[in-house]
């Protein structure tokens, strides 16, 4: 077991370059299996998550090549369809919540699909209904063995296009119903659907394969389907998530840092949050520079009334970013109410936050008042542990500003979203070490 120990109080410097998107790389990940032909991902990012989905697919036969850092080739031509019946796939599909997005290519070029139920962050309940919905209305047959928690859609004589409400715009049901519909006969028409740049990237790639699919970007989808797919490139945006979290740093830590090649046309109202928060952002090109500031100021609503942050589905605020939120608030000017509207266990690691010092009212699983500090007092050191990736590294942003030696323990959650988060801290000046327990 491994845990990081950072000590607090130093401030960073210098240029960081963003990882690929871990959602993005998840869902397009999974396209490959919809072609023999070869396709081509580049900027993958090396974390946890995406290794275990790209060790599934090499289970089912798919061949992976490294061509580069964060280049791959993927060739799905011969597959092993029995291994998504054994034991060893129960396990390492459950492993992942992104697992689930191969049923949707599997049912659509094979007429079947397996998954056990998937795993992910412990962060309330996600359900999975809108996936296998979408499947039904394409013409799919759904089983649920309740003893084995495993899912099976099976379509023999292949799936027909249809027009389809989605209860929510859930991303991964989204991407999964667009990759089924690609090879289904006739029109499909998918409203509700998720908007996110992820998604959007997804259709991209798959109309550069060969599909048919109009609206992208819109809530408003619809797809022509194609009897095959061919072979692509494809390069994976940066995270937007991990773009939030150094800007969450650099605040926190009273810090000038610059971060590179953000794709800001993709980053939607993030930047406008964070300035929301008093902190300072300029765009250079496609570069965030973030200058060093003593301090930043909650605005208030125009009629002096407490600003709100509160998730939604995109082009709202994600909500894998307002655990950021909520950490730089603890030392910003003023208050604000952090609003998690989507997941009900998330706001749950305050706790750890108002041991260490931070003004904190947790007034329900979903809302959080932040009374800020303006860095009159500083955040204490302790000792904690990561509940999921984005806690973590709100935990992690926490005890960089932090007076004393914080440890961090269950970084695995971390490094499931974060490229080699600590060297790559050490290069702007932090100190953070990776201590193996024994």
């Amino acid at each position: 077991m491994e845990v990081f120990q950072i000590e607090g109080g130093h401030k960073l410097n210098g240029s960081i370059t963003p990882q690929g998107a871990k959602n993005e790389a998840l869902q397009v990940l999974c396209a490959v299996l919809l072609t023999e032909e070869k396709v081509i991902i580049d900027n993958v990012p090396d974390i946890r998550d995406v290794n275990r989905q790209i060790e599934i697919l090499q289970s089912l036969g798919v061949e992976v090549e490294k061509l580069a850092k964060g280049k791959f080739s993927f060739v799905a031509k011969d597959l092993n369809l029995d291994y998504l019946h054994s034991e060893q796939f129960k396990q390492d599909g459950a492993s992942i919540r992104g697992s689930i997005m191969i049923v949707g290519p599997l049912l659509a070029r094979f007429g079947k699909g397996y998954i056990p139920r998937p795993g992910g962050d412990k962060i309330g309940r996600r359900r999975i209904d809108t996936h296998f919905e979408g499947f039904i209305k394409l013409g799919a047959e759904f089983k649920y063995q309740k003893k084995e928690h495993f899912y099976q859609v099976n379509a023999p004589d292949g799936l027909k296009g249809t027009y389809m409400l989605l209860d929510q715009a859930s991303v991964t049901g989204t991407a999964n119903i667009i990759m089924a519909a690609v090879l289904a006969k006739g029109s499909t028409t998918i409203y509700n659907a998720a908007c996110e740049p992820y998604i959007q990237q997804l259709c991209k790639m798959l109309n550069s394969m060969g599909a048919k699919i109009t609206g992208v970007g819109s809530n408003l989808l619809t797809i022509e389907g194609v009897s095959s797919l061919h072979g692509c490139e494809h390069r994976i945006l940066p995270d937007m998530i991990e773009i939030g979290s150094w800007i969450g740093m650099a605040a926190m830590t009273r810090s000038e840092i610059t971060i590179k090649d953000v794709s800001w046309d993709n980053l939607g109202m993030i930047p406008e949050i964070f300035k929301k928060l008093g902190i300072k952002l300029e765009r250079r090109g496609d570069d965030i520079f973030i200058p060093e500031q003593e301090s930043y100021e909650i605005q208030e609503y125009i009629d002096g009334s407490i600003l709100t942050i509160s998730d939604a589905p995109w082009p709202g605020f994600t909500p894998d970013l307002l655990s950021i939120i909520l950490v730089i608030s603890t030392q910003a000017k003023g208050s604000v109410l952090v609003h998690q509207r989507m997941f009900e266990s998330r706001l749950f690691f305050v706790d750890k936050l108002i041991d260490m010092g931070a003004k904190i009212i947790l007034c329900d699983p979903h809302r959080a008042t932040v009374i800020g500090h303006d860095f009159k007092s500083s955040l204490k050191a302790t000792t904690m542990v990561s509940p999921d990736i984005r806690a973590g590294v709100s935990l992690l942003i926490a005890a960089l500003s932090a007076t004393g030696t914080s440890t961090i323990h269950n970084i695995e959650q971390i490094d499931r979203g974060y490229e080699n988060i600590d060297t790559r801290l050490q290069a702007l000046g932090a100190k953070i070490k990776r201590v193996k327990l024994n």
